[in-house]
Formats: C-alpha cells, structure tokens, sequence
C-alpha cells in the first residue's frame, strides 16, 4: 500500500500506512539503520528511545539482519527503553530487561554500559530518585535522536495511562485495568500482572528529536482513529505526538483501517487524486455507509442524501441513487441463505460460488484457534451445517490450557481423587490437564451442535506451548500439523477465523499457519475447488459492506447455541482473558448477532432473530 500523507483535514500528524506489520518493521529498520549509519560518519552517537512488545519485535529482527547481514554496528549507540513494571526483578522473564536482551542486545555488539532500562527490581522509596537520575542521563546524552513508541488500545505511549500531563516526566504510575488486562494472557491471569510501573514521561518523549509510533494490527485500528484524527487531549496520550514537529505514525492496513481515508475514502478528496478508483466493493462500502449515516433504508436514499454527505463524485460516476440503492441492496439480500453448504437438490445459493458449489453433502472443515471459538462464533451455522446433511469437522488449533483456571484445575483434581482416580491427581502435569478440561467441554459442545466426536481434530499447535505469549511465532511444524489435517479430509468448504481484534494474538497466528498450509497445496485440484470464509468471534464483527454470506437463526437455534457455549464451564462465569468487555462471551455473540439482524432490518431488509456472518476469504493463497 505505502500510503503517507502529511497533516490534513482528517490526520492530524503525518501517518505512513504498509500492506503488512513486516513492511512497516522494515521500514522503521532502516531508518533507524540510516541514523546509526549517519552519526557514526559524523563520529557522533546515536541516542535511540527504545519500546517493548509485540509490534517492535519486528522492528529488532530487522535490525539484527542488518547488524548480521550488513555489517551494521551499535557500538556507537546509546539505548533508553520506555518503561518497566514495578516492583519487578529483572531476573523474571517477563521484565522488560528480559525482553530487550532477548530480542535485540545479546544479538548485535552494543556496549552493555551504553544500555539503559528504568529499574523494577529498588525499594518504593528510592523510585524518585531514580527517575530523576534517568532524566539525567538522558539529558546528559543530549537528548534522544529517536524515540520509538507502541500505543496501547487506551491511548498510552509508554506506561503514559489516561489522564497523563504533557510535562510529565518519568516517574511512577498506576497501570490502567484494559492495559492489565491485555497484558493478562502474558502473565496467566489478570490478578498476576503488576498494578504499577515506571515509564518515561510525555514530556521526556516529546523532546525526542524523532518520534516513531508504530501500530498494527485490526484491534489497535479505534485508538489510532482517536489519536491522529481526535482533538489533543489527555484522555489519548498518544495524541500529544499531533504537537511534535517531526513524528510519524506508521500502520499495517488492519491498524489503520479506521481512518477516514480508509474507511470513507471519498471523505479525504477526490479518489482519483489518492489513486483510488470507484470499484463495485467501494460502492457498496459507500452506499451502507450513507445508509447507517442518515438512518434510512438503503432503497429509501435519495439524490441530495448522496449529495450532502459528499458522495457527488460517485452519484455523477454511477448516474442516479435508484441504481446505487438496488447495487447495495440486492448485495446484501444475494449474501443472506439458510443452507451455509449448498442445498440437497444441488442448487447453489448466491453466495456460494466454487467448484464445488452444487456438491451435497460437503466435507466442511472448521478451524477454532481455542477450543470454544467455534460455538462462540459460528454454532448457529455449525449446528445447521450438521442438521443439513454435511460432514462437518471441526480443528481446534490450540489447546487452550493457559485459559483454565487453578481452581478448576483443582476441582477436577478433587473429583478424580474422591473416585480413586489417581492418574489426574499429581498437580505437576496440571498444563496437560488443563487442556484435557478443554477437551472435554469441546467434545460436549461439538454434541449439542450435532457433530460426532471422530470429526473432531486436536492439533495442539506447537507454538501456543511457548511459556511468554508474545514470544509465540508460527513455525514449520505448526504449518506441517495444519497441512497434514487437509491432505488427510480435502475440503470443499473451509471456515477459519478471521477475528484478528484478539488482542492476544492467537487468531491471527492460527490464521497464518492455515493460510501457509493453504499456499502449500495451492495446486492440488481440491484446493483449487476450496471455498473459504472467514468468521469473527467475541472480539469484533463484520462491517456491513465486508459481508458475503449471512446465515440467519431463529430463536430456538440462538437458544441452542448458547448451550453449547455453555458447555465451556471452564470459561463460563469468568472467564482469565476477557478483555476490556466484562460480558462473558456468550452474552457477547447473542448482542453481536442480534444487532447484526437488526442492522439488516433497519437497511430495508427481512428481520431475523440473529444472523452470523462471514467473509469470503479472498488473500487465501497470497
């Protein structure tokens, strides 16, 4: 994509946008290189701001090929990280000391006296101090060159939570509970993770003479609406970078999706001057958009409604709003089916388009990153896949054992105990028994919604076994385990899931290994023939115009979609990773997919209880 723009109307700071989280890793690489490169030439030293997590871990890899690759040398560069828990050994593998030997210092030849981390591991009484001799340093190295930056999904950059000055400087605070609570799942349940930390301040960030701030990912996509296009406020720390001279925010396509200029392109200018052309996708985006935007039935839209919400470029393209309604309705209407997997009689309803498409029954794959994933995005279609006649499997790709608590753990132990069952009572397996809990809460939700258990897979994806989360990659033996599953059944439907606002990022990787495994036998004729869709969970749905196939429940089958989520009793009640929504997940999906029927309703067509949506995956084999 390589999209930047300089402060418009909408952005508010100069935003660069990347077709992938790898591109803008290098991207920021080689900048980084360039500066390293430049100073030396001057025999200067380079001053560089350093930040933690999953999203500058690309950013160290690349920078590791070059140091391994090109020769590039850190002997001249001085290091000073964001932030630290507090109190924290930097011992513990989950410090941020850890992190940054682990996946930059101890790979390149930087100086360990140039390295420099606030400390987690002194007594409360001696945090001021130390803060402020951090100030110190950083202040006698005159200053950072550069100062790279994440943002958390409140806004803060660094541990800089809501409410945070623009003269701050580094000192102790307060962790927010959604910055705790995404940072649970690293260390095995919220209750764990510390409630304090140390972090540079905003003020210390913005004297930087370069600010970076990188974001990837769909569930990053709101904040960073909020912070580029918002006003400057300190409810969004991340907004204060609108005030820095020279700050670029750069975005992978899912981060940046909720920018106007790809959101409502038409918005931004005329789409001929951004290189955008009126494709049957963006017109139908644009007429939904109008739609919702006025509150009107799509076939109710008029002339002036297009006029006056800026959309003349695209009435004068198409010609009159009775054509642009009926595109955007039948789109719709042609999306929704009661039989997900093709009729008995062969005929193939609108949505479904493969080689297959007149093929009954279907062999359906269904690929659950956790073992609850498929009831609590898809049980309506799953049970109806199964009811219709289809030989439905299901792959839950992961075992899902981080996810038990020990207090369920320990009550399995005491049934098994109170029955004479000595195997499931040593408490030093307890990870392996967790996953058996998960086991058998799938196989009893796979029944209610008709599937035998011989149609169930458990891969057990080696790189869930990883100890730190954000430590996970895919590798080839999750892709090998994922590419024997399919030479084994061949297909001729596959669903998977396509949630990637999972702020753990376990949806996203499960996708990667199904999509190499895909690319792997992309030649073979069932793999040609294969229709696939994707399906959101708990964490998001579907905008309208993403939308290719709607399947819609009655009451009785939300009823029993719900009893099969409810079969995950490990999960139920409260559940270790819900996220900033503290609605258990059953209660998540039912609101979701009734507001989807009802959103269908208000746009002029038929109401249902609920509908579960999906979008056909078209960058299947890319």
């Amino acid at each position: 994509m390589n999209q930047t723009f300089g402060e418009n109307r909408w952005e508010k700071m100069i935003v660069r946008i990347e077709a992938s989280a790898q591109l803008c890793a290098d991207v920021v690489a080689g900048e980084i290189a360039d500066l390293i490169r430049r100073n030396e030439g001057l025999n200067k030293k380079t001053i560089l701001g350093l930040a933690t997590g999953s999203t500058p871990r690309g950013v160290y890899r690349a920078l590791i090929g070059l140091h391994r690759g090109q020769g590039l040398s850190f002997r001249n560069v001085v290091t000073f990280n964001l932030d630290e828990y507090f109190p924290l050994e930097r011992s513990s593998h989950l410090s941020y000391h850890h992190y940054m030997w682990e996946n930059l210092f101890s790979h390149i030849d930087i100086l360990p006296e140039n390295v420099h981390l606030p400390r987690g591991d002194i007594p409360l009484q001696e945090v001021a101090a130390h803060c402020q001799e951090y100030e110190r340093r950083i202040e006698k190295m005159g200053g950072l060159d550069l100062q790279l930056l994440g943002i958390g999904r409140t806004g803060h950059i660094g541990f800089n939570e809501p409410g945070s000055q623009i003269r701050s400087r580094t000192r102790l605070i307060t962790l927010d509970y959604m910055t705790r609570s995404d940072a649970a799942s690293d260390w095995q349940g919220f209750h764990r993770v510390p409630t304090r930390a140390i972090t540079m301040g905003i003020r210390t960030i913005l004297q930087a003479r370069r600010v970076i701030m990188m974001a990837t990912g769909e569930h990053k996509a709101p904040i960073i609406r909020t912070a580029v296009e918002g006003p400057v406020t300190d409810e969004v720390p991340a907004s204060f970078l609108q005030s820095h001279d020279n700050a670029l925010c750069i975005l992978d396509v899912g981060a940046a999706q909720e920018l106007t200029r790809l959101r409502a392109p038409w918005l931004f200018g005329p789409l001929a001057d951004q290189g955008i052309q009126w494709s049957e996708d963006l017109i139908a985006r644009a007429v939904l958009w109008l739609a919702e935007k006025t509150s009107k039935a799509i076939l109710k839209l008029t002339d002036e409604d297009y006029n006056m919400a800026g959309l003349q470029e695209l009435l004068a393209t198409v010609g009159s709003a009775y054509d642009l309604n009926l595109g955007g309705f039948y789109r719709l209407q042609n999306a929704i089916t009661g039989w997900p997997g093709g009729r008995k009689d062969g005929s193939s309803p609108k949505p479904l388009r493969s080689a297959f498409s007149s093929l009954f029954p279907k062999r359906i794959l269904v690929f659950s990153p956790h073992p609850d994933d498929d009831v609590i995005s898809m049980g309506g279609t799953l049970a109806r896949l199964a009811d219709q006649g289809h030989e439905v499997h299901v792959a839950y790709q992961v075992s899902g054992s981080t996810a038990v608590s020990e207090e369920m753990g320990d009550r399995y132990r005491a049934f098994a105990r109170a029955f004479g069952d000595s195997s499931f009572s040593d408490k030093h397996d307890g990870r392996s028994q967790r996953a058996f809990i998960r086991r058998l809460e799938t196989q009893a939700a796979a029944r209610i919604c008709g599937i035998p258990e011989q149609r169930l897979h458990f891969l057990d994806l080696p790189f869930y076994e990883k100890k730190i989360p954000t430590e996970r990659v895919i590798t080839a033996a999750d892709i090998s385990t994922v590419s024997q599953l399919l030479d084994q059944l061949q297909p001729h439907q596959i669903y998977a899931a396509g949630d990637l606002n999972d702020p753990h990022g376990t949806h996203r990787l499960c996708l990667e290994a199904v999509q190499a495994a895909m690319r792997s036998q992309a030649s073979l004729a069932w793999a040609k023939g294969c229709e696939a869709w994707l399906y959101r969970g708990a964490w998001g749905e579907w905008a309208l115009h993403e939308v290719d196939l709607a399947v819609p429940l009655s009451p009785g089958e939300v009823l029993r979609k719900r009893r099969a989520i409810f079969q995950h009793e490990s999960q139920k009640d409260q559940a270790m990773f819900l996220g900033e929504d503290g609605r258990e997940f059953w209660q998540r999906v039912e609101a979701r997919t009734c507001a989807t029927a009802d959103a269908f309703n208000r746009l002029g067509l038929a109401e249902y209880e609920a509908i579960e949506t999906f979008a056909r995956w078209r960058t299947l084999y890319e």
